[in-house]
């Protein structure tokens, strides 16, 4: 969340930022109850200073009749101290709603717009989207040629969008999950196998909604828990109340995890088979750092992310996303969308990973910082988090750019190795 006293001093800006993000903002409802708050919180700090003047002067009563005056006088004082902070925490309790329903600011250079139409195309990968010589299938079709996907199995054992992976597909699944894990590793970063589910506390300190009609999340009736929708949440919460020191950062996490997204109102050709459904496998990125290492820290993200596509030979575009596109955490945020040759009529980019410097806003609601050696004090962190491969989608850009004219797809060299043959089908 913002800081408060950052609100307050820069009242036309959040304001401003809240229209570019497309939010509904309370702003001067928040400013209000601040200065009511402030105004009690004197009052209270008042009626306490009198309470502990009138309780020292009890024992300098001249008879009992006035020293039982003055312990009523002190009773009445503390009452209406009490009464008195009991609407300070009040205010600050309606407040902090406010401060958490408010976006992060976005960086100074994110496109201005309310939705993805605003995105700005802002590089693209190595390769080039393929020029075919047949009629190419959508990775539906090839899933239904070779029994690799079963949709319908899904829907019967769990319901709609619920799927089987089957046959030689499975193994290219876990080869993209090692190669990711593998590739990371090697940057750096430390390899966790998350939970599938996190208490509602730390979603809310991501930035999720675990409960309401229009959550995306899948809650446990009954219990504080919910199905994670990303490792993030998870990986986020693993420092949650904790202090770092400031020479363990950056700290990089690579967590493998299940993920679980109602995806209330997905629908269309753009949504078909594997792209929008409501469980798959995810290869995490998460980073904790000192403030002055996070814009560093979210193109080193980005560029691993374009490191892995390109050596998967898959043709994608960089889109720098718009305010209103961004999600409430998020200062700045990249998209890789794949070319998809199977998507609409002659195919169509599709959204693949992205990555999210949230500066200091998810570390305030999960209170997790950093202490420098020697110096007084903690300090929040800035955390950052980028998909490097969402098995799913991953899965759709190797079948439909690495199908042949037999129904056959070509292994991309890089993993070969993993899967162990050249092609499958």
């Amino acid at each position: 969340m913002l800081d408060r006293k950052f609100i307050l001093e820069n009242i036309a800006d959040v304001k401003q930022n809240c229209v570019n993000r497309g939010v509904t903002e309370q702003v001067d409802q928040l400013v209000e109850w601040e200065s009511q708050r402030k105004a009690i919180q004197a009052e209270t700090e008042e009626l306490n200073r009198r309470a502990n003047e009138v309780s020292k002067s009890i024992g300098k009563a001249k008879d009992a009749e006035e020293r039982e005056a003055r312990k009523n006088e002190g009773r009445e004082l503390r009452a209406k101290k009490d009464a008195a902070q009991s609407e300070v925490d009040r205010l600050n309790a309606e407040i902090l709603q406010l401060q958490l329903a408010l976006p992060n600011m976005a960086h100074a250079d994110a496109p201005v717009g309310v939705d993805d139409k605003a995105n700005l195309e802002i590089g693209r990968g190595k390769h080039e989207p393929r020029a075919f010589n047949f009629d190419v299938l959508d990775h539906v079709e090839l899933g239904q040629q070779h029994d690799w996907i079963d949709f319908e199995g899904g829907a019967r054992t769990t319901g709609s969008g619920f799927y089987f992976i089957k046959g030689e597909l499975v193994l290219l699944d876990l080869a993209l999950q090692r190669f990711a894990v593998d590739f990371l590793m090697d940057r750096g970063f430390t390899p966790t196998i998350t939970p599938d589910l996190a208490t509602d506390a730390v979603l809310e300190g991501i930035g999720f909604m675990p409960r309401g009609p229009e959550t995306q999340v899948y809650s446990i009736e009954n219990m504080d828990l919910s199905l994670v929708g990303t490792a993030e949440i998870t990986l986020g919460g693993l420092y949650k109340d904790q202090t770092l020191m400031s020479d363990e950062l950056p700290l990089r996490l690579c967590g493998l995890s299940h993920c679980y997204r109602t995806e209330a109102g997905a629908a269309g050709r753009a949504s078909r088979g594997l792209y929008r459904v409501h469980q798959f496998t995810k290869v995490e990125m998460f980073a904790f750092t000192r403030p002055d290492q996070s814009d560093a820290m979210h193109e080193e993200l980005l560029q691993i992310e374009r490191d892995l596509f390109d050596a998967l030979e898959i043709p994608f575009r960089i889109v720098d996303t718009a305010t209103g596109d961004l999600g409430g955490p998020a200062y700045r945020k990249y998209d890789l969308e794949a070319w998809m040759p199977g998507r609409g009529e002659s195919g169509e980019w599709g959204e693949v990973t992205s990555t999210s410097n949230c500066t200091d806003y998810q570390a305030r609601r999960l209170n997790s910082r950093f202490k420098i050696k020697d110096q007084k004090g903690t300090h929040f962190t800035h955390t950052l988090n980028g998909t490097a491969l969402a098995l799913s989608r991953a899965l759709i850009s190797i079948l439909e750019n690495h199908q042949n004219a037999d129904g056959s797809v070509t292994i991309p060299e890089a993993i070969r190795s993993y899967v162990r043959r050249d092609k499958i089908g």
